[in-house]
């Protein structure tokens, strides 16, 4: 199974994805959390923020995502994951792949903004430190059409969060 989560920066995709496969480690199911800042400083260094490089982004890390599944381990995909379209692809393109909408309101995001991005991205025009492309600011972001599950993190805790997801994945796996 795929779990690809979509959602702004600074929404907990990646604090839900660590939570939730703690939980499933503690029941013996073998998960992976594919962390696109992480695998963007090795596998997609060489990619930028444009729409077609965002895609390629998703396409790579959903590549080895469908890798890792074909062995039986859960794969939970964080990433922005900005387009609907891309998000359609990698459905129907591996198997049992699931998405989930991770929302987060805008007041809440740039309260967490631990990197600075909502900050920089508001900034004057010509100001040297303006970031220009910045998903939800600056960038599109395209809400899931049909997500499988919607977690709102302004409205939850970290811990219920992660049991949502943890719940709606068992379910899946048993039917």
């Amino acid at each position: 199974m795929i779990i690809q989560l979509c959602g702004l920066s600074g929404s907990g995709k990646t604090t839900i994805a660590y939570k939730t496969k703690e939980l499933l480690d503690n029941i013996g199911i073998i998960s992976e959390v594919i962390d696109g800042d992480e695998y963007r400083k090795e596998l997609c260094a060489d990619l930028g923020f444009s729409r077609s490089d965002r895609n390629q982004n998703i396409r790579r890390l959903a590549f080895v995502a469908g890798k890792l599944s074909q062995y039986g381990i859960l794969s939970i995909i964080c990433a922005i994951n900005p387009y609907d379209d891309v998000r359609m692809e990698v459905s129907l393109k591996y198997k049992h792949v699931k998405t989930v909408f991770i929302d987060c309101d805008m007041a809440t995001l740039i309260s967490r903004d631990t990197k600075g991005l909502y900050k920089r991205a508001r900034l004057l025009e010509g100001d040297p430190d303006k970031i220009n492309n910045l998903t939800g600011i600056n960038d599109p972001f395209e809400r899931p059409l049909s997500a499988d599950l919607v977690i709102y993190t302004d409205l939850e805790s970290a811990d219920d969060s992660a049991k949502k997801l943890y719940d709606f994945v068992l379910q899946a796996i048993t039917g």
